[in-house]
């Protein structure tokens, strides 16, 4: 193994492990055990509920991309391969999405370029759902990120940096279009790859079907972050705090080995900026980051397993 692979594995999990440190010197382990101890595991199981739908959801959608490519896979297959990639990712960054690849091309026959290439044009629907939550949390808390950046930040600087990104993003604009080697002409190829896959989205057969499924993966994401909410006693969180929350952590999981480490000091630090208490908002960021990960694993690990039994007449 090259020493550039095992860098990007060994990396995020030495920075997860100083910010499991860095959070746990926010609060001591006796009082985060206590708040464990005390929490109502009723509502951390709704929260599980609500990701285990979107689980299913997922592996469901993923069929409206493969069939108009001849492909229709087992939907037990398909949750399972979705399952074992999210296990994967704790392991190694963005692996999963190659293993949830290879498990169909194993026992569905699927070549695994082609449902790779149908895994990146879902993430692609996911970051324009993910983009939308953050502009409607713009709308919803605007006053109060507007108050936020003008009391720690000058509003001049913050228009120049602005001016000067609009600039730079214009300048870079006509360079990439001009571009016809080198990183520009790349950086061009992929521009147009993806407007191509999100365009191809638009176009498949039962697209609103697939749309569907897309908010509702998203909106059982955002309702397991809010049913947790409850589970500390005391702990009240605005609807804009949920969702700066909830995009916090989302960051915190994409950064890092499933969130190890970050998501909760992320998840505290958004729901600070609400007057929350730095102990609950740490705790709570733990209890939630602890729920899902122990989902995926008892899933992800008994998917893993399965899978050959469930295929063995394959």
């Amino acid at each position: 193994m090259s020493v550039k692979k095992i860098t990007k594995i060994l990396l995020p999990l030495i920075l997860g492990g100083f910010l499991v440190w860095y959070s746990l010197s926010k609060i001591s382990i006796e009082t985060l055990v206590q708040y464990f101890k005390d929490a109502n595991y009723g509502w951390i199981a709704l929260g599980l509920f609500f990701g285990v739908l979107s689980h299913l959801s997922r592996a469901y959608r993923w069929k409206f991309l493969l069939e108009p490519m001849g492909y229709k896979p087992d939907f037990g297959n398909s949750t399972m391969a979705v399952l074992v990639a999210y296990l994967v990712n704790y392991a190694v960054p963005r692996a999963g999405e190659v293993s949830r690849a290879a498990v169909m091309t194993n026992y569905e026959n699927i070549p695994f370029e082609k449902g790779f290439g149908t895994i990146v044009a879902e993430r692609m629907a996911d970051l324009i759902m993910m983009l939308s939550i953050i502009v409607i949390t713009l709308f919803v808390q605007f006053d109060f990120i507007f108050e936020l950046l003008t009391e720690n930040f000058d509003p001049i600087k913050i228009g120049i940096l602005a001016g000067g990104l609009v600039l730079v993003f214009v300048i870079f604009t006509r360079f990439v279009k001009k571009a016809q080697s080198g990183i520009g002409l790349k950086i061009k190829k992929f521009v147009v790859g993806l407007i191509e896959g999100i365009t191809s989205i638009l176009k498949m057969k039962q697209k609103w079907a697939f749309i569907f499924h897309t908010v509702f993966i998203w909106l059982m994401y955002v309702l397991m972050f809010w049913a947790t909410i409850p589970a500390i006693d005391g702990l009240h969180v605005p609807l804009g705090g949920v969702l700066i929350g909830f995009i916090a952590g989302g960051f915190a999981i994409a950064a890092t080995n499933g969130g190890i480490g970050l998501y909760p000091v992320a998840v505290a630090g958004a729901l600070a900026l609400f007057g929350i208490a730095e102990e609950p908002a740490t705790a709570f960021g733990w209890i939630m980051w602890t729920a899902q990960t122990l989902m995926i694993i008892v899933f992800g690990g008994l998917a893993f397993l399965f899978l050959p039994i469930y295929n063995k007449n394959k």
